[in-house]
């Protein structure tokens, strides 16, 4: 996900100990695993060669920001989606993809006018969008983002796949909270729309302080959570017991770091 100074640090590390014995991070491939478990990459991971063997695997489609391709996503998704085949039964996609997010009103380099976008009249549960730095046009903006997520960056057949949305204080965020769900039901609405399926990335801490209390009547309510946090597998098998993100929601996956790539537990 998202480069974190912990994860700085772990990489940085880990590449000065494989130098002294004379590896490459680019070439290390960590042990396979008979347990539930896959790795996220994006721009981060862009040339080095990715392990094999695993239960699952989510593709980054951004390079770190909600407005951006990652560049090498056409390569991570062919990695994907001819090296991981299911060798341990878990009910994760066997392929998600995963897009930053952000609210940043009208400190972006684009901010809607109104409730059209690309040729569609978005159906605007927070009223009508007039430019201002508020819950309708913040609606708009991730209904856009999640629409240019699925048709401009290259992925064929969006709707066949699971997209989690990655919210993480790292990117820009209001500070009204009820404006930055607004944003991001307003992505989720339009995944839904095409008929794919979406969940939450966050840890309970990153997800308090940009969306606040999700109310019931949301759609964010019984999302699906992916929570960040833990350094080792045990720690993240023990992180499958937390709390969703949103009322509703049950934790399918939990992340934690090892030899410098983002490792995933599927807790169902």
């Amino acid at each position: 996900m998202a480069a974190s100074m912990l994860k700085m640090v772990l990489s940085i590390a880990t590449a000065l100990a494989l130098a002294l014995a004379g590896g490459s991070p680019a070439t290390a491939a960590p042990p396979r695993t008979s347990d539930r478990v896959g790795i996220d990459v994006s721009w981060p991971q862009c040339g080095k060669i990715l392990p094999e063997g695993l239960a699952f695997g989510v593709v980054g489609v951004n390079n770190g920001l909600a407005n951006a391709t990652n560049r090498c996503l056409e390569d991570q998704l062919n990695w994907a989606e001819s090296t991981i085949r299911h060798p341990q039964a878990t009910s994760q996609p066997r392929v998600a993809l995963y897009v930053n997010t952000a609210n940043p009103g009208l400190a972006g380099s684009w901010w809607p006018t109104s409730n059209f976008y690309m040729g569609t009249m978005v159906d605007n549960p927070y009223g009508n969008c007039g430019g201002k730095n508020d819950k309708a046009c913040a609606y708009v903006y991730g209904y856009a983002k999640a629409y240019d997520d699925a048709v401009l960056r290259g992925v064929d057949d969006p709707e066949d796949y699971f997209w989690w949305l990655d919210v993480e204080t790292e990117n820009s965020w209001q500070s009204d909270t009820e404006a930055n769900r607004a944003d991001l039901e307003g992505m989720t609405d339009y995944f839904e729309s095409i008929g794919a399926d979406v969940g939450i990335y966050s840890t309970g801490y990153q997800w308090g302080k940009i969306a606040g209390a999700v109310p019931s009547t949301s759609n964010l309510a019984g999302l699906p959570s992916w929570l960040a946090g833990a350094r080792t597998l045990k720690g993240a098998k023990s992180n499958c017991s937390l709390d969703g993100l949103t009322p509703g929601s049950t934790v399918a996956v939990t992340q934690y770091v090892s030899n410098g790539l983002d490792y995933n537990y599927a807790c169902v």
